[in-house]
């Protein structure tokens, strides 16, 4: 159980809130690449700890990211026109580039040297996996960039699908980090089978254990943790164990293990206390990937079941399109979507979860883990400014990877090859 200040300390990412600091340090995934794919397109409102940006892509193709008001009379940029490399202010025709300088004031006299002493707050942006990653932390403190852990290639293939979540960046995490409940709460879509491993079919995905009570280890790491969650197989139960492992690389990153297709993995854009956007990631190193196929299979396309925004047509309002005549035709939730049985968990737990009235059990060892890291890290950012994720030993992400497989029972997963059994993922990688 955790006490009402800890929760306090997992949750808060606004301001001057240790997490939020620590999130800052990092590079933080802002919008999807596709949301300002054009040059002098259409501006978009991003909010990021607390924080209302405004993004756009110039002529020139380089990426802006500003504070959504404008420095003279702070009225939205979003509104703006975005043209001849820059974002032009509608109310006096101020203009800024990319890097938050003001370079045109047609409200005032050229010879005054105005523009020359004005300018706008603009955070660094980079490109990777099909996102728009930002740094929001001190200059003096800016990592160098790389490639996440679920796109450690530039040719790496990647489907992503966009929800924003009503409700605090943690319990999403924790979600992604729960393999217990996926028996359960997914069970309609991910169905036991007698295979060798988890395979990925038209309509759903294929699982080899009925094991719904499945044993946890877990692993700190420098870069947060990783566990197993061992169960027992269909197959071979009497010689083998069917092991998961799963990685959380702090702060917003979990690797889900794979299947027979694809590595699958989540992120978050903590928007602020009690907003989430949340990813939902399948990707592959070779071979291509159909995104729409990716959003129709999590019942995800824009248009249909998110609007233009990415905000969810199932809400708490229509209880999240339940059907209950589904359910006893032996649909366990009612409810479509791998994502959206996640989402009906998350929110209606609350804006952010009262973690003080819990009952855990040896399923939640994962989650308990996160949240003793979580709440150290925010800790000791308090008290010697240490950054959980940028200490050493550093471990690219590119060389961080999740796994499934079937092991003796004898077999320490600790060393194991991710590569050895991620058929999705030829590339050796070292988990």
């Amino acid at each position: 159980m955790m006490t009402s200040e800890e929760n306090d300390l997992l949750c808060r990412v606004e301001g001057d809130a240790p997490m939020g600091q620590i999130m800052r340090r990092h590079w933080i995934p802002a919008c999807l690449t596709e949301e300002v794919a054009e040059p002098d397109g259409k501006p978009i409102r991003v909010r990021m700890l607390g924080e209302d940006l405004v993004v756009f892509r110039d002529t020139d193709g380089k990426l802006g990211v500003l504070d959504e008001y404008c420095p003279h009379r702070r009225v939205s940029l979003v509104y703006g026109r975005n043209e001849e490399c820059g974002l032009r202010c509608l109310y006096h025709g101020w203009k800024m580039d990319v890097d938050g300088n003001v370079v045109e004031m047609a409200s005032e006299p050229p010879e005054s040297g105005f523009v020359d002493k004005a300018k706008t707050k603009a955070y660094p942006a980079r490109e990777a996996g099909g996102f728009v990653w930002i740094y929001m932390g001190p200059a003096e403190t800016m990592p160098e960039f790389e490639p996440p852990a679920f796109a450690p290639t530039p040719d790496t293939q990647v489907a992503i699908l966009k929800i924003h979540v009503n409700c605090n960046w943690a319990q999403i995490l924790e979600g992604q980090i729960d393999s217990a409940h996926s028996s359960s709460l997914h069970s309609s879509d991910m169905k036991p089978a007698k295979v060798e491993s988890a395979k990925a079919v038209e309509t759903h995905w294929l699982r080899p254990s009925t094991d719904k009570a499945p044993r946890l280890q877990v692993e700190r790491t420098s870069y947060g943790f990783h566990y197993v969650a061992i169960r027992r197989p269909i197959m071979n139960a009497a010689t083998q164990d069917y092991v998961r492992k799963t990685v959380y690389v702090a702060p917003f990153v979990a690797l889900i293990p794979p299947n027979n297709a694809y590595n699958v993995a989540t992120v978050l854009g903590p928007t602020d206390d009690t907003h989430t956007a949340f990813y939902f990631i399948a990707w592959k190193e070779s071979g291509n990937i159909d995104q729409e196929a990716w959003r129709k299979f999590n019942h995800a396309q824009v248009g249909i079941d998110v609007d233009a925004d990415y905000r969810n047509v199932c809400t708490r309002d229509n209880d999240y399109g339940q059907d209950r005549q589904a359910m006893k035709l032996d649909d366990f939730t009612g409810i479509k979507g791998i994502p959206n049985q996640d989402i009906a968990m998350w929110e209606t737990m609350g804006p952010i979860a009262d973690r003080t009235r819990e009952k855990l059990g040896a399923s939640d060892l994962a989650v308990v883990e996160f949240r003793k890291l979580m709440v150290d890290a925010a800790r000791a950012f308090q008290q010697t400014g240490e950054v959980l994720g940028r200490t050493e030993p550093h471990i690219p992400h590119a060389s961080i990877a999740s796994f499934e497989a079937m092991l003796p029972k004898t077999a320490d997963w600790r060393k194991f090859n991710a590569g050895e059994a991620n058929t999705a993922s030829p590339k050796e990688r070292v988990a």
